[in-house]
């Protein structure tokens, strides 16, 4: 009924009842969680939409290399990046790794610790510059004209890669169809 009708008062309330108690009985946390979640959704106002990268910076700064560029391809807009193909070295002097990183077919994979003799650029930026940039603190292009990203090659592959990159909206509902 919710569905049908997001204005019915009478619904809502009697669905926020039920997922009230399913999350009372709920064992897990992240069922039970849900479930209130669900409830408070069904009982408020919708949250406005904030977007983000979806990672804090403590969080970015802890993961592995391998796991940054793994991150990196869950926000890669596929339908966007369509039949682009672009393959990038990147050098990190301050942490001394370097990673080969291949967007083809709508997926961006990485190698650490290899240089693709292929490469359309070559990218040396200091680890926190690239944290920014992929937190969206600061952007690439604005870091390339500073002088913070040094690109040997195309620059522009760079620029395009990070304009493929979505950020997620962290007040999505989740009983609700989307607004």
């Amino acid at each position: 009924m919710v569905f049908a009708d997001p204005t019915n008062s009478e619904a809502r309330e009697l669905a926020a009842r039920a997922f009230e108690q399913l999350g009372y009985l709920s064992e897990s946390a992240i069922w039970r969680n849900s479930y209130l979640l669900g409830a408070q959704e069904l009982r408020s106002k919708p949250a406005p939409s904030r977007f983000s990268p979806g990672v804090n910076p403590d969080t970015l700064r802890a993961m592995t290399l391998d796991v940054v560029f793994d991150y990196l391809g869950t926000r890669l807009n596929a339908p966007r990046a369509g039949t682009t193909q672009t393959v990038i070295n990147w050098r990190f002097p301050d942490t001394k790794e370097t990673a080969a990183s291949t967007l083809s077919h709508g997926a961006l994979t990485a190698v650490v610790g290899k240089d693709a003799a292929n490469a359309d650029a070559t990218v040396t930026i200091p680890r926190s510059v690239f944290a920014a940039a992929v937190l969206g603190e600061r952007s690439i292009a604005d870091e390339i004209r500073r002088g913070e990203a040094i690109v040997d090659g195309k620059a522009a592959v760079v620029t395009q890669l990070f304009g493929l990159f979505d950020d997620f909206d962290t007040a999505f509902p989740i009983v609700e169809p989307r607004r």
